[in-house]
């Protein structure tokens, strides 16, 4: 797998590619205001008992919203609560000053009526955690455990073994791309986020609201979620993105800093350059479009709505069985939902399965090959109507919300 760094307008792009084909990609857009991820030193605005949140000032121009079910405390003997006992009122006050990290991204909408009804505020939580390649530092956690996202039995059960060598480390949730890695470089990368959590701590007082630390980039997500992945270079095409990517390769993917190789474009002034040199922004504008065509002609409408994502499958000329034509399906529609980040309810309206064995086959396809996906994606099996529904919890609003789609046309 070749990983891309590129610039687009000052926001940074990130690109995943097997074989040449698009897996993975990642923009941080120079509008965006509220990172996910972002560690905040925040200021409690007011009190909402009918919502059971707070509304925080973030750091002096971003408001954030902090449900009870997100609020972590330190109690009597050391212990960590979590909100939700009590109404928010008996925890919180306005004027109080809490650590708290960005659940979700916020870019503001145009200016206009409709978007900024639209308009959404950040949720943060105080259950802050310290994103690394192969684990997770969960500063109010105590306990250590596996990342829920894993299912396979064999996994979890090869994980856990990994846990119990573990045992002198807390609050530590391992992903599925530790399977592969030495218990020394686990515990170097434990070591390593914990102790950036306690230099951070420092700059947690006073009573001025303030952005301590960014959540990871494009480029820095982009590495996490392909971490299980093998990844033979990972190209670049400006001096700071060599620096960028060196430094934080060197903290926690040492093996791949030999892999990262500038490229010379002779006579590049665009933007996206090393995207047109490696002819992927047609991959990338397929993805703002409503339909996917199939490899063996037929076809995927993708339509997202207010309430949720209808997915229609289409078999179109291909004379192929139901089953195989949506064998294919599953396999990219979990890719398109993936790379467009469609998060919510999802809908997907397959040909009709010919038997119960059929319709079987096609959810354990979907359920092979959403373990690829960086977010967790839950299926709740077929409605009376005959609909696969599927939830997925996404960190960044979706790609259509992310890109203006003539910046690359």
């Amino acid at each position: 797998m070749d990983i891309l760094i590129e610039e687009q307008d000052g926001g940074l792009w990130a690109a995943a590619l097997e074989n040449g084909r698009l897996e993975g990609l990642e923009i941080d857009p120079p509008s965006e205001e509220v990172r996910w991820g972002s560690i905040y030193w925040a200021k409690v605005k007011t009190i909402d008992a009918a919502l059971d949140a707070a509304f925080l000032d973030l750091d002096g121009d971003n408001t954030g919203i902090l449900y009870n079910k997100d609020i972590r405390r330190h109690v009597r003997g050391g212990a960590i609560a979590k909100g939700g006992a009590d109404a928010i009122g008996k925890t919180l006050s306005p004027g109080d000053m809490v650590a708290v990290q960005a659940k979700t991204a916020y870019m503001p909408r145009e200016q206009d009526d409709y978007a900024r009804t639209e308009s959404k505020i950040p949720q943060v939580s105080m259950d802050i955690t310290l994103q690394g390649r192969y684990l997770i530092f969960c500063a109010m956690m105590q306990e250590n455990r596996l990342s829920s996202r894993i299912r396979e039995k064999a996994l979890r059960k090869q994980l856990q073994g990994m846990m119990d060598d573990l045992a002198d480390m807390s609050g530590i949730i391992l992903r599925s791309a530790a399977a592969d890695m030495q218990t020394d470089m686990l515990r170097r990368e434990g070591a390593i986020l914990k102790e950036a959590w306690k230099q951070m701590q420092v700059h947690l007082a006073g009573a001025e609201p303030a952005l301590i630390m960014l959540g990871p980039d494009a480029f820095q997500r982009m590495l996490s979620d392909q971490a299980g992945e093998r990844i033979s270079r990972i190209e670049v095409v400006t001096m700071d993105h060599f620096s960028m990517a060196e430094e934080w390769c060197s903290v926690f993917a040492p093996d791949l800093v030999p892999k990262i190789e500038p490229v010379e474009i002779r006579g590049a002034v665009e933007d996206l350059a090393l995207f047109h040199y490696r002819d992927i922004v047609g991959q990338i504008e397929d993805l703002l479009r409503s339909y996917v065509l199939l490899p063996s002609g037929g076809n995927v409408i993708i339509q997202e709505t207010a309430a949720l994502t209808a997915i229609d499958v289409n078999k179109g000329g291909d004379r192929r069985s139901n089953l195989a034509v949506n064998l294919e399906a599953a396999q990219e529609i979990a890719r398109q939902v993936r790379l467009r980040n469609i998060g919510g309810i999802l809908l997907i309206d397959f040909l009709k399965f010919q038997s119960k064995k059929d319709e079987n086959r096609v959810t354990e396809t979907l359920e092979e090959v959403i373990r690829h996906d960086p977010c967790t994606v839950q299926i709740h099996g077929l409605t009376h109507a005959g609909l696969t529904e599927l939830t997925r919890a996404r960190r960044i609003p979706s790609l259509a919300e992310r890109l203006d789609a003539e910046a690359i046309l």
